[in-house]
């Protein structure tokens, strides 16, 4: 990766990013668990799945204190509860309540998890859906913007702590770690995660993240077309 690819990015380098087509499992696998012994294919969705939608919400921040503002993600620490994301880093979003619309269910989850109106946040794009097999949820990400960093209210049954991670250190490679973890039903698995101020973020929420991050990677690389018209950065 060139020194380009480690700088943050800027919303022109997102909006042109975006215009492209997905990454999808390529982006994805970067960061997937090892699979299970009993898994024959991790993508392969049963009848009986459950819809959910997830925000990756950017916004510029200067939160080093010094230098100028760079794009951030918003994450959430799950509470501790009987159940499969129990304490998990993850992106705003849940379950799909009847028939809404899927960017609606992002833009209420993330209302009722951290406060945001979905008035004040833009849905510039959608990244490929990914199914999960511990909960069984086929996860549609969204992406979304607000000009400024927004006044979070986390509710405390959602949200048990919000972390605001920068662009530039999810693309740096020293953040982009792997162990052997072991599970209770499934034994030993490697497990690639992004170190986020000492925090893991792995499974779903990383892979999604992963696709993000290799579109804009791709993007970056690939030079201009000579008849490009000017994007405004919002």
């Amino acid at each position: 990766m060139n020194q380009s690819q480690l700088t943050s990015p800027v919303m022109e380098d997102v909006r042109r990013a975006l215009a492209a087509p997905l990454p999808g499992i390529e982006g994805q696998l970067k960061m997937a668990p090892q699979p299970r012994v009993d898994q024959v294919n991790r993508w392969e969705t049963p009848d009986n799945y459950r819809e959910a939608s997830v925000l990756l919400l950017l916004y510029p921040y200067t939160s080093n204190g010094w230098g100028g503002p760079e794009l951030h993600v918003v994450l959430t620490r799950r509470p501790e509860y009987p159940g499969a994301h129990s304490g998990q880093i993850s992106l705003p979003g849940g379950r799909r309540e009847g028939d809404e619309p899927l960017q609606t269910t992002a833009l209420r989850e993330t209302y009722e998890e951290i406060g945001l109106a979905p008035t004040t946040i833009e849905v510039i794009g959608q990244l490929s859906p990914l199914y999960t097999p511990p909960s069984n949820f086929y996860i549609y990400p969204f992406i979304g913007y607000c000009a400024a960093r927004p006044a979070f209210h986390p509710d405390a049954k959602e949200v048990a702590e919000l972390i605001e991670a920068p662009l530039s250190l999810l693309l740096n490679p020293a953040n982009h770690k792997e162990e052997i973890w072991h599970f209770p039903s499934y034994g030993e698995r490697r497990v690639p995660f992004f170190d986020v101020f000492g925090h893991q973020v792995w499974g779903a929420t990383a892979m999604i993240l992963s696709e993000f991050l290799t579109l804009l990677q791709h993007s970056r690389a690939a030079p201009l077309p000579d008849n490009r018209t000017t994007v405004l950065a919002a």
